[in-house]
């Protein structure tokens, strides 16, 4: 599986407005559901926050990966999304989180929800990758970036 194919472009956030968690999720709710007709806006979000009641999906190191299952979706679908300034994102380092990949896959995905969690987070532990994400001065850099690092694996 290839991130590239997932990815909802038009989804994705190159600056955040939002400086809180919840307002961060609605953000990228809101983004994600005008982008793509399957998903609701609401629905979308009442599950992000039922996810990250349950354990911040920021995984440290300035990443977080919010995801969740939805019902009647019928592909995995995926948004890249990054805060300049950083957010307090609750993650497990303690520290502000800046880059935001949102995994939305069907209530029925099996195990390809965890194949795909774990390509992101592969890709995450790369410090280049990141600092590649930080530095991009639009979406083109950082959609290529994406797609050399899919490449690798």
């Amino acid at each position: 599986m290839k991130i590239t194919d997932i990815l909802v472009r038009e989804g994705s956030i190159l600056d955040l407005v939002a400086t809180g968690k919840d307002d961060l999720l609605a953000e990228l709710a809101g983004a994600l559901a005008a982008a793509e007709p399957a998903l609701e806006r609401d629905s979308l979000l009442n599950v992000l926050r039922e996810r990250e009641a349950l354990q911040s999906t920021g995984i440290g190191e300035g990443v977080a990966i919010p995801h969740g299952k939805i019902a009647g979706l019928d592909r995995l679908v995926a948004t890249f999304a990054r805060s300049t300034a950083g957010v307090d994102f609750e993650s497990i380092d303690g520290q502000p989180t800046q880059l935001f990949f949102l995994l939305i896959v069907p209530e029925q995905s099996g195990g390809q929800h965890l194949k795909a969690l774990a390509r992101i987070s592969r890709f995450f532990r790369d410090a280049s990758f990141r600092e590649k994400l930080l530095d991009a001065g639009n979406l083109d850099e950082i959609f290529r970036a994406i797609e050399e690092e899919d490449a690798k694996f």
